[in-house]
């Protein structure tokens, strides 16, 4: 059922947005742009959590009408190791959001002020356990970059805009998780973004209804996860799905990924905030996952869901070293220098607990190309590691049209069968792009779950089947598709063509008539 107070107060704040952005961006490119918009939102919504947190102490003990946000910075800062403690992170009444926004209009320094705060806030973790939480999360928040202003006047008068496009913003009380509102505009602004920055946008973020898809299909029959993990995590829209999926608090230790971009890894961290996760609760690195993965000594996770990038090069024998990883050494044998695609699933592969679910997002030269990934298919295969291989419809992906797959790994398999599902007619057209309904989820989840066959939607392939047709995993092999031509009824059309031809033989019979009465 819709909640139609909900879905009004969502599409009042994407206008809202829509609004804010599409003033300020002007000379700024819309995706560059979105790092102030996101950085301003995160501002404000550490700086109303912590105001809610302290409020709400200090009524509890019977002080109604304090403020923390009336306090003198002096009198604040007795309470700064408390905090920082309880919450890894500390702003002085003088610097919180709504009053930094009070002042913008007559502020001739508020990118001095913005910085001096970022810097002040990242600076209040250091030294604690949430140190590697903040550290760097306003770095793509340049307060004196010529994209907001050729001077200094014209960058403030912007950033000042900015502040108040924010407040404006009805985002709800921090305390009511429910409406997720906060959480609700960052996927917003990525969708806005990543949809009009094509490849160079798009290629970080997973569109949501894709995400739910994997995140469905890796939780079946599961009610809560221990962890959730992403080795190629982008923004964290894929990760912060489990809890969507499964409910809060379903995700019992937390949420963990690794990026290589740090513009993509801070807007990660970012949204682990705003989704109100506790910087106790998420782990995430920045670093190169096929080369220097960095979660090595953590209990293996119940939960990975990825959508890695297509294709992209890596060290692969040129290293020496990486034959003997032990995520790689057990296929044998490397993936290709020029596609990485196998090895962040033997990555995946590696780091997934025995009872755990791994979703990925595969490009489907993986599932048929020969040499080195038929060797690392045939290993997945024969040591009985895929459970299951989608084919999804075209266009779903902001930036290309390739009709992608997903690859589902297990390690504790109940059969050594693959399915097949052929789901390029499970969507609908919206624009340009294609979508994913609840339906077209439903259809897809509970053929998986049941390990169905549907003519010409799904196969239960055995291992043998599968080693005759030389380990290609290409769907369109096991799951014949529908043909839709026109049925020929041949007896009937037999029929017709002998009726044609008799008619055209008393058609003959009368002209041959007629011409012989013309010639007497």
């Amino acid at each position: 059922m819709i909640d139609t107070k909900k879905e009004q107060e969502r599409d009042e704040l994407h206008r809202a947005i829509w609004a804010i952005a599409d003033e300020l961006r002007g000379a700024v490119d819309g995706w560059d742009f979105k790092n102030y918009v996101l950085g301003t939102m995160f501002y404000r919504y550490i700086s109303e959590n912590l105001t809610n947190y302290i409020n709400a102490g200090e009524q509890d003990s019977g002080n109604t009408d304090f403020d923390y946000a009336k306090m003198s910075d002096d009198e604040a800062e007795e309470a700064r190791e408390g905090l920082v403690e309880e919450k890894g992170f500390f702003i002085l009444p003088s610097e919180l959001f709504c009053s930094v926004n009070l002042r913008a209009n007559n502020d001739e320094n508020l990118n001095e002020t913005l910085e001096r705060v970022f810097n002040h806030i990242e600076a209040s973790a250091k030294g604690s356990s949430s140190e590697s939480s903040f550290a760097g999360l306003f770095d793509d928040f340049d307060v004196n970059s010529n994209k907001l202003g050729s001077t200094v006047a014209k960058r403030n008068e912007r950033l000042a805009k900015l502040l108040h496009g924010v407040a404006d913003m009805n985002l709800g009380d921090v305390k009511d998780h429910d409406i997720d509102a906060f959480g609700d505009a960052y996927e917003y602004l990525m969708t806005m973004y990543a949809s009009g920055a094509g490849k160079s946008g798009g290629e970080f973020f997973t569109p949501a209804d894709v995400s739910e898809l994997l995140t469905r299909l890796g939780t079946v029959g599961k009610t809560e996860i221990n962890k959730v993990y992403d080795p190629a995590c982008g923004s964290g829209s894929l990760l912060l799905k489990a809890e969507k999926v499964l409910g809060k608090d379903a995700v019992r230790n937390g949420f963990y990924g690794q990026e290589i971009n740090i513009t993509t890894y801070n807007l990660c961290r970012i949204n682990m905030f705003l989704h109100d996760v506790g910087f106790d609760k998420f782990d995430i690195a920045c670093e190169d996952t096929l080369t220097a993965p960095q979660h090595w000594d953590d209990e293996p996770f119940e939960l990975i869901v990825s959508n890695p990038p297509y294709s992209i090069k890596w060290a692969g024998d040129d290293n020496p070293l990486l034959i003997n990883d032990p995520r790689f050494s057990p296929a044998g044998v490397l993936a290709p220098k020029s596609k990485a695609d196998l090895a962040f699933i033997m990555h995946s592969l590696s780091w997934l607990a025995t009872d755990g679910t791994a979703a990925i997002v595969c490009f489907p030269g993986i599932m048929y190309r020969g040499g080195a990934e038929q060797k690392i298919r045939k290993y997945l295969i024969d040591n009985n590691f895929i459970d299951c291989i989608i084919q999804l419809p075209s266009n779903l992906f902001f930036g290309t049209s390739i009709a992608t797959c997903i690859m589902v790994l297990k390690k504790g398999k109940a059969d050594n069968k693959t399915l097949f599902i052929d789901a390029t007619g499970e969507c609908i057209k919206v624009t340009n792009n294609n979508k994913l309904t609840q339906a077209n989820m439903d259809r897809i989840v509970e053929t998986f779950a049941k390990r169905a066959e549907e003519a010409h939607f799904s196969h239960l392939a055995s291992y043998e089947e599968i080693a005759e047709n030389d380990y290609n995993l290409s769907v369109s092999i096991y799951v014949e598709a529908e043909d839709t031509r026109e049925k020929i009824d041949i007896v009937k059309l037999n029929a017709e063509i002998e009726e044609i031809v008799a008619r055209e033989q008393v058609l003959r019979d009368e002209i041959a008539k007629i011409i012989a009465e013309i010639e007497v």
